[in-house]
């Protein structure tokens, strides 16, 4: 007992030691949605899936870090739980692979399966240091609640710069892998400095060597194994693969969804059968405009439909709203994009940016954004479609790529949603689609003025794709087909809810 006493820790490193411990915690959780998003996809299941699992580490570390302080003295476990801890988060970098790599799919299963393997063993070592640290720092009971506290609030703040620090900065600088690595090698560090500093040596911090020396070795296979990415933004991974059929053919990945299609030699070749959709939907109303059109793009991915539209249609400006200044990157690098007067891109999140743009402005709007299979929710709303509304011109259309699954309820919602504010609705997917038995793409139109679904149907027979594709622009049909479906809101848009599976 003297021996322990002699060796408790001071107060300021055991300060020093909560904040690393639960910023670490909140580094991992962050970084945990991007490293599982190439393989789940990113949504509210997805971060559901991961605050849930490292919640679960958080009350088994405690629990557990509680009871074997408790019963082996906090002396000898703080320096080997801290090599661990990192040990253990440098390990989810390979597992998440390994098991993202068996195309799990993108339900709840797969998510919270991929979650927790990953990290809750992490968060759970490195939420066992907190009872310890306590334990070791604690000298009377007339202090316990004041020394507890103190700590505990440390903590948080702990916790709060490690989200601050990860989701602000440290995402958009340096990749996912190496970011989880370097976190795991700084607590493997600090865990044998411990180690030594708390047990001056022998077989204690022999073994504890071991496993920093295992947790290196996984660190290299970490970051030399295969990435499904190219590159990382603070969005998404992205990669860019070449069509093993065409030499000049690239297809855009970001995360787990193949986002475009662009044809390096011939920007009239809409490879995707949404991209055609609107094309048939919208040729007919701007080569009846009788002028130089005006389009705004909400996404901008790959860029092949803006470039598409100005190889084959008079446009006179086209804007682009695109998130990711990462992926303009990329499209202007291997995708073959030149912005220029003909095509505007302005980077910024779709909401914001369509603030700054004037009443009347654009006689289109094409809406093509996604965050994995979903539509960011915030581009659904009834308060969104009013600035749609407001951009466009009289007799103005808006076109919307939408993907879902029986029983269609984020479709049906978001054609209950823009009817509110357009006057005619149109549905145009594959026949099966429409009947509720298959999923895929959906093209919602919507506009002031009715559908040309004769025009529509010439332009399917030109593709040859008339028997395959259905539409859906007679008032009652559509009224049939939206139903009672929800009318979203920024109050009430439960998007990841309402998307088939």
């Amino acid at each position: 007992m003297a021996d322990r006493q002699s060796r408790r820790l001071s107060w300021p490193v055991a300060a020093l030691l909560t904040f690393l411990a639960a910023a670490c915690v909140l580094v991992l959780e962050i970084a945990a949605g991007r490293l599982l998003a190439p393989y789940v996809g990113v949504s509210l299941m997805t971060y559901t899936g991961i605050i849930g699992a490292i919640l679960a580490g958080i009350a088994l570390g405690a629990w557990i870090g509680g009871r074997a302080a408790d019963a082996f003295g906090p002396e000898r476990l703080l320096g080997p739980s801290f090599v661990l801890g990192g040990a253990a988060a440098i390990a989810s970098v390979p597992i998440v692979g390994w098991l993202g790599a068996a195309d799990l799919g993108e339900g709840f299963v797969a998510i919270v399966t991929l979650a927790a393997i990953g990290f809750v063993l992490p968060a759970a070592i490195l939420s066992a240091v907190g009872p310890m640290i306590v334990r070791a720092t604690l000298t009377d009971v007339e202090t316990s609640g004041s020394i507890v506290g103190r700590l505990s609030a440390i903590g948080t703040v702990g916790a709060i710069t490690g989200t601050f620090l990860t989701g602000f900065v440290l995402l958009g600088l340096v990749p996912t892998r190496v970011l989880i690595v370097g976190v795991g090698g700084l607590l493997v560090v600090v865990g044998l400095a411990l180690t030594i500093a708390l047990r001056g040596g022998g077989g204690g911090v022999a073994r504890t060597g071991v496993v920093a020396l295992a947790a290196v070795a996984m660190g290299g296979l970490a970051l030399t194994g295969p990435s499904p990415c190219d590159t990382e933004s603070a969005y998404y991974c992205i990669a860019v693969e070449v069509d093993p059929d065409d030499p000049d053919g690239r297809i855009l990945i970001l995360d787990r969804l193949t986002h475009a299609y662009v044809d390096l030699a011939d920007p009239t070749n809409l490879v995707f059968g949404y991209e055609r959709r609107f094309s048939d939907a919208v040729g007919p109303y701007l080569d009846g405009l009788g002028r130089p059109a005006d389009v705004l793009h909400v996404g901008g991915g790959g860029f092949t439909f803006p470039r598409y539209l100005e190889a084959t249609r008079p446009v006179g400006s086209q804007t682009v709203l695109e998130l990711d200044p990462r992926v303009l990157t990329v499209a202007q690098e291997r995708l073959g994009l030149e912005p220029g007067d003909a095509i505007r891109v302005m980077v910024g999140d779709a909401r914001l940016s369509i603030e700054r743009l004037p009443d009347d402005s654009v006689d289109l709007v094409v809406g093509d954004a996604f965050g994995g299979l979903a539509v960011p929710w915030h581009l659904t709303t009834t308060e969104f479609l009013e600035e749609i509304e407001r951009v466009l011109r009289p007799g103005g259309m808006y076109v919307m790529n939408l993907i879902d699954y029986p029983p269609l309820g984020f479709v049906r919602a978001e054609a209950a949603t823009a009817s509110r504010l357009f006057e005619h609705i149109a549905v145009i997917s594959g026949r099966s689609t429409l009947a509720n038995e298959s999923g895929g793409n959906v093209v919602l139109v919507a506009s002031a003025e009715p559908l040309d679904v004769a025009a529509v149907s010439a332009s399917l027979a030109v593709w040859g794709e008339t028997a395959a594709t259905g539409i859906l622009a007679d008032p009652t049909e559509v009224a049939e087909f939206i139903g009672d479906a929800t009318v979203l809101s920024d109050d009430f848009a439960p998007v990841d809810q309402l998307l088939g599976r």
